[in-house]
């Protein structure tokens, strides 16, 4: 499963279950409407910050693939050039 769907698949989750919750509860419309505003922000904001997290390591995982593919070339190319200067 990517990240993307994980991710979208956790915010309208958490927003159904939070709409559905409020939905429910024994309060007048205009205070279920404004809670169902404030929950539906607080989830939007979890969210935001979740994206960002999971952007934030899968660059840090990017830069580290980088960092080893590079030191695996230079490993071998190392090799490559003691295979040359045995053969000269």
């Amino acid at each position: 499963m990517s990240v993307g769907k994980f991710v979208t698949g956790f915010v309208v989750g958490g927003i159904v279950g939070a709409v559905i919750g409020v939905l429910l509860a024994p309060q007048s419309g205009e205070e279920t409407r404004e809670q169902i505003s404030k929950t539906t922000k607080d989830a939007m904001n979890k969210a935001s910050y979740a994206v960002k997290e999971i952007q934030e390591k899968a660059d840090d995982m990017v830069s580290e693939v980088q960092k080893k593919g590079e030191e695996i070339i230079d490993r071998i190319q190392g090799l490559i050039n003691k295979q040359k200067e045995g053969q000269a």
